[in-house]
C-alpha cells in the first residue's frame, strides 16, 4: 500500500479560497442584509434570522450524507456540485417576495452549507491525505478566516452600489466563475487513497472497533463540547457588540473591540500552524477550551478595561478550536469513515447554532451583561468533556 501524499499549498490556497467565498456568502450575509431583506419583503428582521436558523437545521440534517458521499467518491464532486447549490440558492434569495420564499431560499442555502462548509473541506482532505491532513486542516482554517474581514465590506458594498438582491446575484455569480473551478481543479480520489485511509491491524483505531462503548462515549464526549464552541461562537457572533455596550464599553468602542476577533482568531490559527503543531490536538484544544471563560471572568469582573483581553482571547481560542473540529476526530478515529463521522459530531453543533443567537438575546435582554456568566459556565462543561477524553496513541 503506498502511503498518501501531502497536500500541496496549491490544494490548500484552492480549498481555503473556495471555503472563504463558501462562508463570506452565507453564514456572514445576514449580518448585513438582513436588515434591507427584512424592509423590503415587509417582515422584521427577526425573520431573517429565523430562516437562517432553518438553514443551519438543514445543515445538521444534511451533513452526514454529504460526509458519506465524501468517503466514498471523493470532495471533488461533492464540493463541485455545492459550488452549483451556493449560486442556486443565492439566486433564488435575489428573487424571494415574501416569507415562504425567504425560508425556501434560506432551506436550500443550508444544503449547501450542510455539503459545503468547513467539514466536508476537512473531509476532502482527510480523503486526499489520512492523518497528514493536519497541516492542511490549519492551511484551510488560516485562509477562510478572513471570511468576515472580505465578505462583510464587499457585501456592504454590494448592497449600496446594487441593493441586497444584486449582492445575492453577485454573490451567486462568484460561486460559479471562481467558486466552481477552484472545486474542479481539487485532485482526485483513487481507489488506492481510499483503501489507504483504512486502519491497519492492530492500530489504535482498529482497536477502537473491538470497543463500542467506548468509541460511543468519546463521540459523545466530542459532540457535546463541539455543540458548546458553536454555540457560544455563534452567540458572540451575534451579540458581541451589544454585550460590551452592556458591560460598560462605549458604541464605537463596542464595534472596535469586537472587530479584534476576527484577528485574533488568525493569530489563534497561526500559533496551532507554528508552535502547536507539534503537540497533540486534544493539548492544544485543552488549552484553547478555557480561553472564552477566563476572558468572560476578566471583564465581568474588571468591566471595560478589560474588553480587549476579553475580544482577544475569546478570538484565539475560537480560532484553535476551529481545527481542533477537524483534526480530533481525526488523531482519536482515524481516517476511515471520517467525512461521515465529523457529519454525525456536527449535528449537535449546528443545531446548538441555529438556537443560539435567540437563546443567548433572551439573556443579554434579561440580565444584561450578566448572561456572559451563562457562557463562561457552558465554556467550563465544554472543557470538562475535553478533560475527559483520551488522547490516542
Amino acid at each position: 500500500m503506498s502511503p498518501l501524499p501531502s497536500a500541496t499549498p496549491a490544494t490548500v490556497l484552492r480549498l481555503g479560497t473556495a471555503q472563504t467565498l463558501a462562508w463570506a456568502s452565507s453564514y456572514y450575509l445576514p449580518a448585513l442584509l438582513a436588515q434591507p431583506m427584512a424592509r423590503d419583503l415587509g417582515v422584521s428582521t427577526p425573520w431573517v434570522f429565523a430562516a437562517f436558523s432553518g438553514a443551519l437545521l438543514v445543515s445538521a440534517v444534511v451533513g452526514p450524507s454529504a460526509g458519506r458521499a465524501i468517503d466514498r467518491h471523493g470532495g471533488r464532486p461533492v464540493l463541485m456540485a455545492t459550488s452549483g447549490l451556493f449560486a442556486a440558492g443565492l439566486v433564488a434569495l435575489a428573487c424571494v417576495q415574501g416569507p415562504i420564499g425567504l425560508f425556501a431560499a434560506w432551506a436550500l442555502l443550508g444544503l449547501a452549507m450542510g455539503s459545503g462548509l468547513y467539514e466536508a473541506a476537512f473531509a476532502t482532505l482527510v480523503r486526499l491525505h489520512g492523518q497528514g491532513a493536519r497541516s492542511a486542516i490549519t492551511g484551510i482554517t488560516l485562509l477562510a478566516g478572513f471570511a468576515s474581514t472580505v465578505g462583510w465590506p464587499l457585501t456592504a458594498w454590494l448592497e449600496v452600489t446594487v441593493g441586497w438582491r444584486g449582492a445575492c446575484l453577485a454573490w451567486a455569480g462568484l460561486h460559479l466563475l471562481l467558486g466552481l473551478p477552484l472545486n474542479a481543479l481539487l485532485p482526485r480520489a483513487t481507489a488506492i487513497q481510499h483503501e489507504a485511509v483504512s486502519a491497519p491491524p492492530g492500530s489504535a483505531t482498529a482497536a477502537n472497533k473491538d470497543r463500542p462503548p467506548r468509541l460511543a462515549w468519546t463521540s459523545t464526549l466530542l459532540a457535546f463540547s463541539f455543540a458548546i464552541t458553536w454555540f457560544i461562537s455563534t452567540a458572540m457572533a451575534a451579540h458581541l457588540p451589544r454585550l460590551l455596550q452592556a458591560g460598560g464599553v462605549s458604541l464605537a468602542g463596542a464595534v472596535a473591540v469586537a472587530a479584534l476577533v476576527g484577528p485574533a482568531q488568525v493569530a489563534g490559527r497561526v500559533l496551532e500552524f507554528g508552535l502547536l503543531r507539534r503537540v497533540h490536538p486534544l493539548i492544544s484544544a485543552r488549552l484553547a477550551g478555557i480561553t472564552h471563560a477566563a476572558g468572560a471572568a476578566a471583564f465581568l469582573v474588571v468591566g471595560a478595561p478589560a474588553a480587549t483581553a476579553f475580544a482577544l482571547l475569546h478570538g484565539a481560542g475560537n480560532g484553535i478550536l476551529t481545527i481542533a473540529k477537524g483534526t480530533l476526530p481525526l488523531v482519536i478515529f482515524g481516517a476511515s469513515g471520517y467525512g461521515a463521522r465529523q457529519g454525525w459530531l456536527m449535528v449537535p453543533a449546528r443545531i446548538a447554532q441555529a438556537l443560539a443567537p435567540w437563546v443567548f438575546g433572551l439573556g443579554l435582554d434579561r440580565y444584561g451583561v450578566a448572561a456572559l456568566w451563562g457562557s463562561a459556565g457552558l465554556c467550563l462543561l465544554g472543557w470538562g468533556a475535553l478533560m475527559a477524553l483520551r488522547a490516542a496513541r
